[in-house]
This record gives C-alpha cells, sequence and structure tokens, in this order.
C-alpha cells in the first residue's frame, strides 16, 4: 500500500495535522514521512475565470457584450498561489501516493477549495474526507479513525459549486452593466446588494422621523419610587403647563398601596456562542469589528488551540462532545474562571443539559466552545484575553443554574392618580454570577435587584421628591456592526412569505462571510463608520436607487438557498438550477439597459469636480482628514483636505532708558500664537480630457484663414522665384 496524501486549507493546519501524525519532516510546500504526506492550500488556489478567458474582447468593459454567459465556467489557477498549486499537483502526480483526505474546513466553502483543486489537478484516486471541529491532538487524531468516504459529500460540493457559478453570472453581470451604464465603479450581489438595502433603509427612515418631546413624574418614596402612569403605563405628558399641574397638585401628597402581584421569573443560561452571536457581543461590549473578531477568533483556534472551530452557525453541542466537558473545565484552573470550573468538576453542573445538546441543530460544527487545551493566560495578547474570556464566561453560564428572581409590581395611588412600580428580588443568581468573575462586562442596562422590603396593599408612603423628565421619542437607531449582524442573521423578517422566511433560516451570507461582506461595503466606500455605527454614503445610497429592485431584498437570497437546500440534499440536479439563474441573470441585465435613470449622487458633502463637473464622494481616511473624490471613471480625481499649523509670534516693541540716560529701543518676544490653515492636497489628478470641437474648413468664414490651398499657391510663387 502506497502513501496517503492530505490537504489542508491552510499552513498552519496542516502543521498541526502533521504534528498529531508525527509528521516532521518538512519540504517546500509540504511534510512528509513514512505513511503520510500533508500539503495545503492557501485558501483558495483556483478561481473561477475571468470573461477574457472565454473571449479577449470582455477584456474592455462594454455593456453592448452583456450578459456574458458562458456555457460552463472554467476554474483557473490563482496566480498569487500557483507556486503552491504546482507542489500540490505534483504530489497528487507521484506514483507512490495513492489515496488522499480531505482536510479542508469541514463545511460547503471547504469542500469547494479542495474539489477545485482536484479537478484542475485531475486527482481521480480513492479519496476519504476528515471531519473535526477542533484542532487538539484528541480531536484530530479521533478524526483520522473515524474518516468518511468522500462520496457522502459529493452532493454538498455540487451546492457549493452551483452557489459559486451563479455568484459569479449575476454579481459579474450586473457590476458590469451597472458600471458601464453609468460611467462610475458599481458593485451589487445577492447579498452585498441587500445588506446595504438594509442601512439605506434605515437612513431614509431617520431622514423621515419627526420627533416630539414629552414629560415623566417619579414619586421619590423611602425606599423605592414609582411613575405617574396611566392603564398601566408610564404617562407620557405631552404639554409643559400640564406636567407643572401634576407636580403642583402631588407636592406632599400621601400615597396608598391598592395593589401587589408577584410573579417569579426564570432566565435559562444563554445558549453558547456561534460565529455571528459572538462578532455581534464582541462589538458591543468589547468594540471589535466583525473582522476583528474572526481574525483574533481564528489565532485562538489555530495558533493557541484554545477554542473549537470558528466558523461555525450553531449554538449546540452533539453527545459525542458531553464526555468531554470535565476535562475543558479542568483546562481553566489557572485563569479566572478556574475556581467555579474545579466546583462543577467534583460537584457537577447543570442538570438540563438537553438545552445544550441537540444533535438536530448541529450540522458541521458545534458550538464555539474552550478545547481540552490547557489555558495560559500571559501567552495571550489583550484582545486575544478579552475574546477567550467571553468564550469561557458563556461556557461557563451554559452549565450554570437558571437565574431566578421574581417581579413584584406594586400600584399606589395618590387622589385619582395612579403610580406604578416594579421590585425585583433575587432568588438565585445561578449563570448571572460568573459574570463577576472576569474584567470583561457585559450587565449593560440590567435593572438592580430591590434590598428592601416589599410593601403590602395599604401601607402609605409620603411623596418625598417628586421628579419631571423631559424626553424626546426616539428615532429610529442606526445599524452597529454587532446590530446589522443580527438583521443579516435574521433576514427573514424582510420577506413575507413563509416558504421564503423559511429558507431564510440561515439569513443573509453565511457566518464566514458576513464580516467579509460589511468590510467589502466599507472599503468600497458604499458605507463608512461613524463612531460604532455604520452609515452608509452618498454612493450606497444612489446604488440601491439604481440597482435591480430584485437584488436589492433578500428574496433572491431566499429563493436560491432553498434551491441549495435540495441540490445539498440531493433532491435537485444543479444544471436545472444553474439554467434559472442564467435567465434570471439576462432578465436584471435587460432591467438595467432599459433604466432611464442617471447617476446623480447628492447629500452633504457631495461637491462638484473641478475638471470634468461630475460628483465627488466626500469620506474621511483612517486620520479623519476629509477626501474628495471624482466618481468618473475616466477622470478619478481625489483631493484631500489638510490641516496645517501656521504658527505666529507676536513681538513687542519697547523704548528703555539706560543709566547713562540713553534711550534704546528693545525688542521682546510675545506668547506664541498658533493659528490654522486648510490646503487642498491633490491625491489622485484628473485624467479627464475634454473634447475639442473642430471647426470644418468649409464654413470658415475668417478671410485671413490660411487654406491649404493658400499654402500650395505660396509654395508656386516662391518656385517661380527661384527660377
Amino acid at each position: 500500500m502506497g502513501k496517503t496524501i492530505i490537504l489542508a486549507e491552510k499552513p498552519s493546519v496542516a502543521k498541526e495535522l502533521a504534528k498529531a501524525l508525527s509528521v516532521f519532516k518538512r519540504f517546500d510546500g509540504y511534510y512528509e514521512q513514512d505513511n503520510y504526506v500533508v500539503t495545503w492550500a492557501l485558501g483558495h488556489l483556483t478561481e473561477l475565470a475571468e470573461p477574457a478567458y472565454y473571449n479577449p474582447k470582455y477584456k474592455r468593459w462594454s455593456i453592448n457584450d452583456l450578459p456574458i454567459i458562458p456555457t460552463t465556467l472554467k476554474s483557473v489557477i490563482l496566480d498569487s498561489t500557483k507556486n503552491q498549486f504546482k507542489v500540490v499537483a505534483s504530489l497528487f502526480k507521484r506514483e507512490d501516493i495513492d489515496q488522499l483526505i480531505i482536510a479542508t474546513d469541514a463545511g460547503r466553502e471547504g469542500e469547494l477549495v479542495a474539489r477545485s483543486i482536484m479537478e484542475l489537478a485531475n486527482w481521480n484516486k480513492e479519496t476519504k474526507r476528515l471531519w473535526i471541529s477542533s484542532q487538539t491532538k484528541e480531536a484530530i487524531l479521533d478524526g483520522f479513525n473515524n474518516l468518511k468516504e468522500s462520496s457522502l459529500y459529493d452532493n454538498l460540493y455540487e451546492a457549493a459549486k452551483a452557489r459559486s457559478h451563479a455568484d459569479w453570472y449575476v454579481g459579474l453581470n450586473v457590476s458590469r452593466a451597472l458600471t458601464t451604464k453609468h460611467n462610475v465603479s458599481l458593485s451589487a450581489g445577492r447579498v452585498q446588494t441587500p445588506t446595504l438595502a438594509i442601512l439605506v433603509e434605515r437612513e431614509k427612515e431617520l431622514e423621515k422621523f419627526e420627533g416630539s418631546f414629552y414629560w415623566t413624574v417619579k414619586a421619590i418614596f423611602e425606599p423605592f419610587s414609582a411613575n405617574l402612569s396611566a392603564d398601566k403605563k408610564t404617562l407620557h405628558i405631552t404639554k409643559e403647563q400640564e406636567k407643572d399641574n401634576y407636580l403642583k397638585e402631588l407636592e406632599n401628597k400621601e400615597a396608598t398601596v391598592t395593589q401587589v402581584l408577584n410573579e417569579e421569573k426564570v432566565e435559562n443560561p444563554p445558549l453558547a456562542y456561534d460565529l455571528t452571536e459572538l462578532q455581534r457581543d464582541a462589538n458591543l461590549y468589547l468594540n471589535f469589528s466583525a473582522k476583528e473578531t474572526l481574525d483574533v477568533l481564528q489565532r485562538l483556534y489555530e495558533n493557541h488551540k484554545l477554542v473549537t472551530y470558528p466558523r461555525t452557525d450553531s449554538r449546540y453541542i452533539t453527545l459525542d462532545i458531553v464526555p468531554t466537558l470535565p476535562q475543558r473545565l479542568k483546562a481553566l484552573e489557572f485563569t479566572p474562571f478556574g475556581q467555579v470550573a474545579n466546583i462543577f468538576v467534583e460537584h457537577g453542573y447543570r442538570k438540563d443539559m438537553d438545552r445544550f445538546v441537540k444533535e438536530s441543530k448541529v450540522t458541521d460544527h458545534h458550538a464555539i466552545i474552550p478545547t481540552e487545551q490547557r489555558v495560559d493566560l500571559t501567552k495571550l495578547n489583550k484582545k486575544e484575553v478579552d475574546l477567550w474570556t467571553l468564550i469561557a464566561k458563556r461556557f461557563m453560564e451554559v452549565l450554570s443554574e437558571n437565574y431566578l428572581y421574581t417581579n413584584t409590581d406594586v400600584t399606589l395611588q395618590v387622589d385619582k392618580h395612579t403610580f406604578t412600580t416594579t421590585l425585583k428580588k433575587e432568588q438565585q443568581k445561578g449563570w448571572r454570577d460568573i459574570s463577576v468573575l472576569s474584567d470583561v462586562v457585559t450587565e449593560i442596562g440590567r435593572t438592580l435587584p430591590y434590598k428592601g422590603e416589599i410593601p403590602t396593599v395599604g401601607d402609605k408612603f409620603k411623596i418625598e421628591k417628586l421628579v419631571s423628565r423631559r424626553n424626546a421619542t426616539e428615532a429610529p437607531q442606526r445599524y452597529s456592526e454587532a446590530t446589522l449582524l443580527s438583521a443579516m442573521e435574521n433576514a427573514g423578517r424582510f420577506v413575507d412569505e413563509k416558504e421564503l422566511k423559511r429558507n431564510l433560516s440561515g439569513g443573509l451570507g453565511t457566518v464566514a462571510t458576513r464580516a467579509e461582506i460589511i468590510e467589502k461595503l466599507i472599503n468600497s466606500y458604499y458605507v463608512q463608520r461613524e463612531g460604532r455605527y455604520l452609515v452608509p454614503t452618498a454612493k450606497g445610497i444612489e446604488l440601491i436607487r439604481l440597482a435591480p429592485e430584485e437584488l436589492t431584498s433578500p428574496t433572491l437570497t431566499a429563493k436560491w438557498e432553498g434551491r441549495l437546500a435540495d441540490i445539498s440534499d440531493g433532491v435537485e440536479q444543479s444544471s436545472l438550477f444553474i439554467d434559472d439563474i442564467k435567465k434570471e441573470t439576462t432578465k436584471l441585465v435587460n432591467n438595467v439597459k432599459n433604466d432611464k435613470s442617471r447617476f446623480e449622487m447628492s447629500g452633504e458633502g457631495v461637491i462638484k469636480c473641478p475638471h470634468c463637473d461630475f460628483a465627488m464622494l466626500s469620506f474621511k481616511d483612517e486620520l479623519d482628514q476629509i477626501h474628495h473624490k471624482c466618481q468618473r471613471l475616466g477622470c478619478g480625481y481625489e483631493q484631500m483636505l489638510v490641516k496645517k499649523i501656521k504658527p505666529a509670534k507676536q513681538a513687542v516693541v519697547k523704548t528703555q532708558k539706560l543709566a547713562s540716560g540713553k534711550k534704546v529701543m528693545v525688542v521682546k518676544k510675545g506668547k506664541s500664537v498658533a493659528s490654522y490653515e486648510t490646503t487642498l492636497k491633490v491625491v489622485t489628478p484628473s485624467r479627464y480630457k475634454k473634447r475639442v470641437e473642430h471647426t470644418s474648413y468649409k464654413n470658415q468664414e475668417d478671410s485671413n484663414t490660411t487654406t491649404f490651398a493658400d499654402l500650395i499657391k505660396a509654395s508656386e510663387q516662391r518656385r517661380k522665384k527661384r527660377s
């Protein structure tokens, strides 16, 4: 029997696999020993060919060539990683290698990475599949002892390939159509565009919002307070005079308790993290961007081996993970969670594990939880410690008991006026006790428990003080990365049909791509960060106005995901799906071609280009400096406002009398006074060339104009003079 080659998705993963299998001999692009050869991709080593691959004329973008719909799409070797592809391909051709183990990420995209390499490198020998969720040595060896037949994942690959091809047909064609139609760099896609539309729609809501003011009145008793209410809700008083009347009427009055209602409350622990939920919390509590969270998480997974697979969409674990929980708890011994973790190991954790362990809720990978690797926080940087703390804290919370408390609704009467309040008494802190073990603050905006005695019906309380507060009706809040990730994950709420809602259960994009989509919107100048909020730019707003309506809604993704799931399950043939995608592409491109709208960017900060009179987009760079960039493709002029300090010193001239009686002039330097001046700096010169109007000689009426005939006549006269 020959050797087995293992194909990992990244060098770091290949290194861990080689280490677990005791394959220590390193060569250029792979490891090798007696039984195994371990090599790797660098993410993708292949990509779908650009249009010019099918016809050289497509190098030049022209709306007349659209849509571009090759019969079949071809994969080509990525130029940036061609050397590693050559290594892998040459290893595949070796006669002493007769088996391949696919060890790329266990999921739809990981399958696409491996299979596209196998196809281009013409691999046709026996193939197995490694499917693991952790990179500890134990998990790797367990995975190799339970290898799967690669044929089990053929349909998963077909779905991945169909998704990739569909995105090429639609995204490339619509982007080229919009760009060539409007002479502006514009891109569109089935996930990127509806995500941008969510932000734009919120901006429109903000523009339409008309706020108003109202007042509330609170009575301070001893030892609690209560709000002036109507129909069991805090009363909103719309007139200031009316508010003043309440204050005057209620001053120094006595309130009588007329009703006390107790309700026992139970709060289950939160579920473990999937990637999106972790990105949300990291944005909320650590101010991490979604991409930053994924990058730090990847290091915790690959470099430190402290957490399980990052790109998961599940918040549950499977039964086979349950026996490993004590070991995972022991690994926390020398962390802030060590004491409680040891108690869990010795005395057990929550009885109701059914909430955390659900086989049906785990597809490719289980929730993100700590591994069995012993934790040494001194080896992590600050960001890694903070993110690991969130994960470990959530893991400990999941294993903790419920939070139990009693809510007591108290109603008080003052003459004809009603006051209400809710007093909260904790019975069992349960999982909420875990938060005090770390420095990461996650208890924001929570009602503090009431420490005093609960009042009874008939008790009387004097109003010690009345407090009025002026409030404004709340405008819709702009999206932060945390709330946008939630909107993307729960995109079903943006469509009406039940079946489409069901297809969008996975949301817009995947847990692995949502951060990338947000960053792409920012890098394309469709969105900009303002503090912790994401705000669409004038260009982003205009793109949504011009893009085909079908692309601005999650509906298209919902339809695709339903069919891709059927392909993955073997219910539908991918060829039928692609045929429909080609028809859809033609329709979308024709919509752009026939649209009479023009690119007319407007709004705050939009100015005209001094060279071509086209709209210039205003944006800020990482140093908070304002740029203006012309959006005409044939111009590209960009300028930057530069603020310079202009120091100025005031000189004071005085006369001074010397002892001799002689007077001299003395110049004293005053205090330095700094002033600022703003200048324009050209970042990119304009490429725009104005058309020159040529006047026809036939129409020239100026008698002083020299024609070609005049020149011939003059030349003939000079020749005659010489002769």
